[in-house]
This record gives structure tokens, C-alpha cells and sequence, in this order.
């Protein structure tokens, strides 16, 4: 297939896309690289940035597992994987998976995050990026951003936006969208939540953006001026994927590298 037609065409409905969204003149000052992690290294957790995620909740997270086997660095890649279990006597998740985060370690604001990362699939397979407002109570209060989620062997991503506002599905701007991707092969994700909108890229295309509102009303809309903290994860399992079809080999995430700009 003639790749360059279609690279375009994403690229026009991208920046349809964000013609539509609150018009705010783009900061002319370039990036600069605060921090990164390369993970050339041979243990995830030596920098002291990131944790293991604790299990949670009845829905997305409910397979996580702190079993070392889960969690690997290699050739310079963070892995993350998503497993059968095995022993349902140490454990009785039928799903184990492998979370990471920076909760109570690092924490970023008004800036832009970038990954590159690979994310392979299976029919309940859920990998997300995300960021989560730092000392918030969710979802009374704070926000999160999903830089991305993959649902099975889905070819696109979703982009999506979470505050009390949208919770309550109040009227407002799209909160969500979808992109497409090659899934076989590694991409670069980013997310701007530097001002008064959320910008998305895939690949550097423009994917999506989300504005703040105007006015008192709705100064819960927009929260994403505050701390956040950064999760990558692998699920199996929950409501939005559905009911994982039984699998032998492992499911995973590599994750090339994390970086963090502002300007």
C-alpha cells in the first residue's frame, strides 16, 4: 500500500480536527528536554522514578501483580507484560499483568509528555498511557489525560480527557477521539497540556485537542493545569474491552523511551 496518500489524509482530518477547537495562538519558544528515560539500564526501578502499580478497583486494574517475572528491561526497552496465571493458589486473578507509575516519585505539569512505545495485542488485551492529577480525589475533584488506550487488536488508539465535568457528562467539548496507527510497529505519542488546550500528536501528526471553557461555571472542566503523575500499564479485562479470550504466550508493552519538554 502507497503509504504517502494516507499520511496525508491523516494528516488533513487532523488539523480539521483541531480547526474546530478554541482558537489560541500556539507558543512560538521551542521544547526543551527537562527529562527523560532512556532505560538503558538493567533494572526499571533503580532511578527511583518509577513503582510498581498496586492492584485496584473492579474494573481496569484489577490484574495488576507485582510478580518480578512481569517486568523486564531489555536491548534498552522497558517491557511490560500481561499473563495467564498459572498458579491460582498464589494468586486467584486468572490474569496477571504488569503495571508501572510515578505516583509519589515524580510528577509533571504544564509541559509535554512523549513515548515511544510498541504495544502488542490479544482479544481483551487494554494497554493505556494515562496521567493522574497528584493528591486529588477522583472524581469529585482532579482530572486525567489518556495519552492512549488500545482495545484488542484495535489499528488506532483513543485519545481521551476525564474531569468532574465530564464525569457528570455535562454539555461541553468532545472529550475523546480515536486514531489510527500501525500497530506492528513501534509509535511516538505526545500530549501538550501546557495552557488553555490539551493538544495530541501520533507519529507528530496532530490527533486531537481539548480546550478549557470560559466562565466560574465550569472551572472543574479543566483541571489539568495541576501536578500528574504517569501510569503505563497493561490491562486484561474490564468493561470497556470485554471478557479476555484464553491465551498461551504473554501480551506486552516496550516502551522505548519517556520524555518530558517545556518551555
Amino acid at each position: 500500500m502507497n503509504m504517502k496518500p494516507f499520511t496525508l489524509l491523516l494528516f488533513t482530518l487532523a488539523l480539521m480536527s483541531w480547526g474546530c477547537s478554541k482558537k489560541e495562538e500556539v507558543s512560538e519558544k521551542p521544547w526543551k528536554l527537562v527529562w527523560e528515560d532512556n532505560f538503558d539500564r538493567g533494572d526499571i526501578f533503580s532511578t527511583g522514578v518509577w513503582t510498581k502499580m498496586n492492584r485496584w478497583g473492579d474494573n481496569c486494574c484489577n490484574t495488576m501483580s507485582k510478580d518480578p517475572s512481569l517486568f523486564e528491561i531489555k536491548d534498552g526497552k522497558m517491557i511490560l507484560l500481561g499473563v495467564t496465571n498459572k498458579d491460582l493458589k498464589k494468586d486467584p486473578s486468572p490474569y496477571l499483568t504488569a503495571g508501572v507509575w510515578t505516583k509519589e516519585k515524580k510528577f509533571f505539569q504544564k509541559g509535554k509528555i512523549e513515548v515511544r512505545c510498541k504495544l502488542e495485542g490479544t482479544q481483551g488485551a487494554w494497554p493505556a498511557i494515562w496521567l493522574v492529577t497528584k493528591d486529588t480525589k477522583w472524581p469529585e475533584d482532579g482530572g486525567e489525560i489518556d495519552l492512549i488506550e488500545r482495545l484488542n487488536y484495535d489499528p488506532f488508539v483513543y485519545h481521551t480527557v476525564h474531569s468532574p465535568f465530564t464525569y457528570k457528562k455535562k454539555a461541553g467539548p468532545k472529550n475523546s477521539t480515536s486514531f489510527p496507527i500501525n500497530p506492528d510497529d513501534y509509535n511516538t505519542y505526545a500530549v501538550d497540556f501546557e495552557g488553555d488546550v490539551i493538544r495530541f500528536y501520533v507519529n507528530g501528526l496532530p490527533s486531537f485537542v481539548y480546550s478549557r471553557m470560559p466562565g466560574k461555571e465550569n472551572e472543574k472542566q479543566f483541571p489539568f493545569d495541576l501536578p500528574f503523575y504517569l501510569i503505563i500499564d497493561m490491562q486484561l479485562g474490564g468493561e470497556w474491552v470485554g471478557e479476555v479470550k484464553p491465551f498461551d504466550k504473554p501480551v506486552r508493552i516496550y516502551i522505548d523511551w519517556v520524555r518530558f519538554y517545556q518551555r
